[in-house]
């Protein structure tokens, strides 16, 4: 089935879904580690990256996979409610969403790569596998996380096709992110074309 249905349960699991992506699992992290707030540090983003910039590794790791852990289960649990195609996929955009603009945070939140990186686990395996070897290619290649991002974010509409193509409700979702990181990715585009950009293990 294809056709979205607008009821007030597929309503609840959007709602639900942005309510748990609005988690902030860097400052969450940051305080049970004592850490300074990733908000008032390096970039400010509350994602793995600034995190890291701490100097505890674990603590990004921790982020990490807990932002993509918050991408994947609302979208797992929809699927496996029964919930029709394009319901989970809005319930994807919306856990997407509740980490770029968090209700708990004055809807200032982070980038959006690990969350958008669960959503696509939840949507095919595949689809994940091949956006990180991409994102892990321009890492090794660059040692810019920013650019390996970026260029795993241009890619990701195509391979989503590829996988996807039966379901094109994810496939645009997968757009939309897309679309969303490379624009909260701005300041690093700057950056990066004025030779600027961090490159990791430098300060």
């Amino acid at each position: 089935m294809s056709e979205i249905g607008f009821d007030i349960e597929a309503l609840i699991w959007m709602v639900v879904a942005y309510l748990i992506g609005s988690i902030a699992f860097g400052i969450i992290v940051s305080k049970l580690y004592r850490l300074p707030d990733p908000r008032t540090v390096g970039s400010g983003n509350i994602g793995a990256t600034n995190v890291a910039r701490s100097g505890k590794k674990s603590a990004a790791v921790l982020t990490l996979l807990g932002d993509a852990f918050k991408g994947w289960l609302p979208v797992w649990m929809a699927l496996h409610a029964g919930m029709l195609m394009d319901v989970v996929a809005l319930v994807g955009l919306a856990v997407f969403l509740g980490h770029l603009f968090p209700i708990y945070h004055r809807f200032k939140g982070g980038k959006g790569v690990a969350t958008a990186l669960g959503v696509m686990i939840a949507f095919s395996g595949w689809l994940a596998l091949c956006v990180v070897a991409v994102w892990l290619a321009v890492f090794l290649m660059s040692r810019m996380s920013s650019l390996a991002a970026l260029v795993a974010a241009l890619l990701s509409p195509l391979i989503a096709w590829q996988f996807l193509s039966p379901y094109p409700m994810y496939v645009a979702v997968v757009v939309v992110m897309a679309a969303l990181l490379i624009i909260r990715h701005q300041s690093n585009i700057q950056k990066i074309l004025a030779g600027t950009e961090t490159k990791f293990g430098k300060q």
